[in-house]
């Protein structure tokens, strides 16, 4: 369900979504697997940056439908088990200090559209199909808007929340949602060249960046400054 593996010197882990069949959907299983597995790669000390990837022609089509039959008030234990699992695998890979690339082809909507984006980095395939809707579901994108929110203005995020409209590749490119668009079959390698880079760098260096990149983006300018003095001082100690 989900592929965890290192690669090349085991500094870089890649993480694969391996629900081919259904377009990678998230079930409970695999976004527990998937926390876990972010978690782990977090905490190993040989790894130093994580790819996440999706096994086949898709990265990920969202949720599952398949499984909210057993979600209902009826449930209300899996019901807030599922719901904390996918807020918490949204916002996870911006909190780990270990940075964190997707690699995205074909489909990615809804949840899978929050995981895409919801790394430091994302390439997309030219065959990429971004969007949320759920609206056409009946369903409530609620655990990935904040994400959306955060990365587009308003007006284009209510348009893809509201029709379900999807992006292609060059859009995506164009408001800032994906950082490269390469050919499909060159997304993983891409990737991977993306966080071999990243391997290569002092890991406390790199993890006390993307820490402070992250603060200072919720803070107001003087506390955001006051913070970057902080780490300024600190980083005196990287350096061999």
């Amino acid at each position: 369900m989900l592929v965890d593996d290192p690669s090349g010197d085991g500094t870089v882990r890649v993480l694969t979504l391996n629900r081919p069949a259904k377009l990678n959907a998230l079930n409970t299983a695999l976004t527990r697997a998937l926390r876990d597995a972010l978690a782990a790669a977090d905490h190993d000390p040989d790894v130093r940056a994580v790819v996440l990837a999706g096994n086949g022609r898709g990265f990920c089509a969202g949720a599952d439908l398949s499984e909210f039959s057993t979600l209902t008030p009826d449930n209300p234990d899996a019901v807030l088990e599922r719901a904390g699992l996918t807020a918490q695998v949204q916002t996870q890979m911006q909190q780990m200090g270990k940075p964190v690339v997707s690699a995205v082809r074909g489909v990615a909507v809804g949840g899978g559209a929050g995981l895409a984006i919801g790394a430091d980095m994302a390439v997309a395939g030219s065959d990429l199909k971004f969007g949320y809707p759920e609206l056409r579901h009946s369903i409530v994108p609620a655990l990935v808007m904040t994400g959306l929110q955060r990365h587009l203005g308003r007006k284009l995020a209510f348009e893809l929340v509201s029709t379900g409209r999807l992006l292609t590749a060059a859009e995506a490119s164009e408001h800032g949602l994906v950082n490269r668009v390469v050919a499909p079959e060159e997304v993983l390698p891409a990737a991977l060249e993306i966080a071999e880079g990243w391997a290569a760098i002092e890991p406390r260096a790199i993890r006390a960046a993307k820490d402070l990149f992250y603060r200072v983006a919720d803070l107001p300018t003087d506390a955001a400054m006051r913070a970057g003095q902080d780490v300024n001082a600190l980083m005196r100690g990287f350096r061999r």
